[in-house]
């Protein structure tokens, strides 16, 4: 009897490893060959360099250039940055270890997942495979083989956002816009936006501003982390400044163009907002989502996307708030019921409807980041610390304020939206080559980090847990 059970026991166990074998061979993506030269990374003065790429840090941010064909790109992006790719993607794992303690229970979500999205790939254009596959390449040593290949991996967390966009709970749902231009605006049209994505302190304290100079396509700048040069916040040479926010509508899908590459396409090839709306409706998207643009005359938009639909665009005005609900033709989609039921999407609203309301002067730089920082309520409500009503909940991973005509791009230090904001000078950077000492202006950081109140708020939360 024990045996015959020991025998039906290691025939499961043998049907099951074949099914994960199996699956794991048939979800397996294999990228085309691809022809580069890896440079040996210099270090001298604080700046790093690999042939024409470089990144140094500027108060705690990485900046990174990346010049040069995809090919070259991709393997500059993983030779400069190893270190900082293997910190980034490690948490990654570890969050999913800890979510999901059983190791079978791992496995199966992983091969379920691979399964599902084996051919995401296929909606990636070729230049973004070459240079997805030539950072594979030069990614060595890599400490995270045994979840699945380079490459494979690679391709997935290109894919992340659109995944994670997926689950009711979506840490992703939660994002703050404003635009301000034409007489609203004190000197350039703005864009200022929170990037809210509550899953580790590290995407905002090891925060990166890429300048990319791909051959052949518009210079942009995106500000993101280690391993990911795809965009959710960015702006172009020619002063197009792109964000996206997470909403849901529609059907789920598993093929379909990234939000990440979407906006990197965008920024790579429009002068206006006019053709960026043109460019967003060349593909169709992967996942539901709302992008934000505004460009150097002040022209600001929000894009709805849905799969399977065209993109449908609201004009925002001289001044105007997004947050994450739908308003278009999928306002009643019962998903965007849902995030307008279950998210804070609508008190963010109201409250910056009202903040809007009462930006009676031309907003600059500094005023829009008090907007950014603005932690009440609607009607001007008392809220606690971290209440995810508030346009500022502690949560963002970035805060940016884009000015479109001046090509300034302000980036927050960490923590959230209270540290202080570095401005980067995409002409200077873009049209003067290599770095110079010119120093980059700043706004001051949230007294919150200097009068204690940060502290006070981290020790309690501590406590609660």
């Amino acid at each position: 009897m024990i045996r015959r059970a020991a025998i039906g026991l290691a025939s499961v166990v043998a049907v099951l490893l074949g099914v994960h074998l199996g699956v794991r061979a048939a979800s397996k993506i294999v990228p085309d060959p691809v022809h580069f030269s890896t440079l040996p990374v210099v270090t001298e003065n604080g700046i790093r360099r690999a042939g024409r790429s470089y990144v140094r840090s500027v108060d705690g941010i990485l900046e990174v250039h990346l010049v040069g064909s995809p090919e070259e790109i991709g393997a500059a992006h993983s030779v400069l940055l190893h270190d900082e790719m293997v910190a980034t993607e490690g948490v990654v794992w570890r969050l999913f270890s800890e979510k999901v303690p059983s190791y079978a229970a791992r496995a199966l979500l992983l091969d379920v997942a691979g399964f599902s999205y084996r051919h995401v790939e296929r909606s990636m254009s070729d230049a973004r495979r070459r240079e997805l596959a030539a950072q594979a390449l030069a990614f060595s040593p890599d400490p995270f083989l045994a979840h699945f290949d380079t490459y494979q991996r690679f391709v997935y967390l290109t894919a992340l956002y659109d995944i994670s966009l997926g689950y009711e709970r979506s840490p992703l749902v939660g994002c703050t816009t404003f635009t301000f231009g034409g007489a609203a605006a004190l000197g350039s049209p703005i864009l200022a936006r929170n990037f809210d994505f509550d899953v580790d302190d590290i995407f905002g304290q090891k925060k990166a501003v890429f300048f990319v100079e791909e051959t052949g396509a518009i210079p942009f700048a995106s500000v993101a982390w280690a391993g990911l040069v795809g965009v959710v916040s960015g702006m172009n040479r020619d002063g197009v400044a792109v964000v996206v926010h997470g909403a849901r509508a529609g059907p789920t899908r598993t093929t379909g163009e990234t939000v990440v590459h979407e906006l990197r396409r965008v920024l790579s090839t429009a002068r206006t907002t006019d053709e960026a709306i043109r460019a967003l409706a060349v593909t169709d998207p992967l996942v539901s989502h709302i992008v934000i643009v505004n460009d150097a005359a002040g022209h600001a938009v929000a894009v709805e996307r849905v799969p399977g639909a065209a993109p449908f665009v609201r004009a925002l005005g001289d001044k105007a708030v997004v947050t994450n609900h739908l308003e278009g033709p999928y306002a009643s989609d019962p998903k965007n019921l849902r995030i307008r039921q279950i998210s804070s999407t609508l008190p963010r609203r109201a409250r910056g409807d009202e903040l809007v309301r009462s930006a009676t002067q031309p907003v600059g730089a500094s005023d829009a980041i008090t907007l950014l920082r603005d932690r009440q309520g609607a009607n001007g409500a008392s809220l606690a610390l971290g209440d995810r009503r508030a346009i500022d909940a502690l949560i963002a991973t970035h805060s940016v304020v884009m000015e479109t005509a001046t090509r300034r791009l302000w980036v927050s230090e960490a923590p959230h939206v209270l540290g202080k904001f570095v401005a980067f000078d995409l002409l200077r950077l873009f049209d003067g080559g290599m770095p110079s000492d010119v120093p980059h202006p700043e706004l001051a950081a949230d007294p919150m980090l200097t009068d204690g109140a940060y502290d006070r708020y981290l020790r309690a939360r501590a406590a609660a847990k």
